[in-house]
């Protein structure tokens, strides 16, 4: 047993890996964020757009994911689930083509898939600044402020529905991706501060 703790790093050695990686990423981290503002903005300015547009795209992914089951299941025809993993991807088709026809339609199922996304975003985000706290100077703080936002915003989707949900996916996407996109750039800027 003790051979394999020996092999587990230390809590120093994690928390100067973390630097580590911030400081070689710190590039990507800052071009991330930028486009991650820009989107944001635009949802923001243009939530009706955002919502539409998010439904159709999520749409997509489901009909495209559906496909790729469908063609693997067939693929694999000797394994466990067959007809299961058939019946799971042709209802990924379904449901990505109703998405993609009628996003106004779907903007309501989404509406309810973000309020989770939200909630589990929000709490892994807190998670990570506590974190990235250890390592990361002053930017922990703006990863935590993103998880508390996630969480409001989740609050706040739920006791408008089903009302705001034309409106509300696309702005609410637009926020989050406004703060995450500020979380991460705030993170390659302290990240010229972190010791070497």
């Amino acid at each position: 047993m003790q051979s394999s703790n020996a092999a587990l790093p230390s809590a120093a050695e994690m928390t100067e890996r973390a630097r580590e990686a911030i400081r070689e990423n710190r590039t990507l981290f800052m071009i991330e964020g930028v486009v991650l503002v820009v989107l944001g903005l635009f949802a923001v300015l243009w939530p009706q757009i955002a919502t539409l547009t998010t439904a159709v795209f999520v749409g997509w992914l489901f009909i495209i994911g559906g496909i790729v089951r469908l063609v693997s299941t067939v693929r694999h025809r000797q394994a466990p689930g067959f007809w299961w993993s058939v019946l799971t991807g042709v209802l990924a088709i379904l449901v990505g083509l109703v998405l993609a026809a009628d996003p106004f339609a779907g903007a309501l199922s989404l509406t309810m898939v973000l309020i989770a996304m939200f909630v589990i975003e929000g709490i892994f985000q807190i998670i990570a600044g506590l974190e990235f706290r250890k390592a990361a100077a002053s930017s922990w703080v703006w990863i935590i402020i993103s998880g508390v936002i996630d969480l409001a915003l989740a609050v706040l989707l739920l006791a408008g529905w089903p009302g705001t949900a034309v409106w509300a996916v696309g702005l609410l996407v637009g926020i989050n991706l406004l703060f995450a996109g500020l979380a991460l750039f705030m993170t390659a800027m302290a990240a010229k501060d972190l010791p070497a």
